[in-house]
């Protein structure tokens, strides 16, 4: 039986990728980089922003790198706006409440981005449990972020479902034990199943997703 409900934040509360790939574009152009629609799902989706700066940019002084990320970070809050639910987000989370569940969201962005983000989406009071992976000192893949939300939920693994969109954020919930729905917002179904998600749903509305957490 769930008693937690653990959920990534950009690709699977709202389709992100719209606004991350046009800033990512304007922030690595000038060094020579051209990001793609591919490009960006396999070199940049899922990864935090320090790490995908070290990756591609591996020249760069620290410092150069941190501003570099800081501004793209600055501008896609900018365009957050602009977003919404994926469908289905709002009905399931409050049908989680009510049922007596634990809600958390684990994610590898940036606290300003999450206080951005959960505002535009009219979720900033959704979420009891906010697992930040800069805080917790490891990013996904990393299994430590989802390790810190079973710690603070009070909950076993076993006892948790995580949602995912990106397969390094399934690798990380795979890797703590948790059961994992792939959220295929952002990735091809098969992708998702490969890397361990035990069911694929383009959104909130399916049907079977509502019958994991009403038993």
């Amino acid at each position: 039986m769930y008693r937690a409900l653990l959920f990534d934040l950009d690709g699977t509360l709202a389709e992100t990728d719209s606004l991350h790939l046009p800033t990512w574009v304007d922030a690595l152009a000038p060094y020579g980089v051209e990001v793609d629609e591919e490009f960006y799902k396999e070199r940049i989706s899922g990864r935090s922003t320090p790490e995908i700066v070290r990756d591609l940019l591996p020249g760069l002084t620290e410092e150069e790198g941190a501003s570099i990320g800081d501004a793209k970070e600055a501008s896609f809050r900018e365009r957050a706006v602009e977003l919404e639910p994926l469908p289905g987000l709002v009905n399931f989370v409050e049908e989680g409440k009510s049922q007596g569940f634990k809600i958390a969201l684990v994610t590898n962005a940036p606290k300003e981005n999450v206080g951005a983000i959960l505002p535009a989406l009219k979720l900033q009071d959704f979420f009891e449990t906010v697992v930040l992976a800069d805080e917790v000192g490891a990013v996904k893949p990393d299994p430590a972020p989802y390790q810190a939300a079973l710690k603070r939920t009070g909950v076993s693994a076993e006892e948790a479902l995580a949602f995912e969109d990106s397969l390094s954020g399934l690798a990380s919930s795979v890797a703590a034990g948790i059961p994992t729905v792939g959220i295929a917002s952002t990735q091809d179904p098969e992708r998702l199943r490969q890397a361990g998600a035990f069911m694929v749903a383009k959104d909130f509305t399916d049907p079977e997703l509502r019958a994991l957490i009403r038993g």
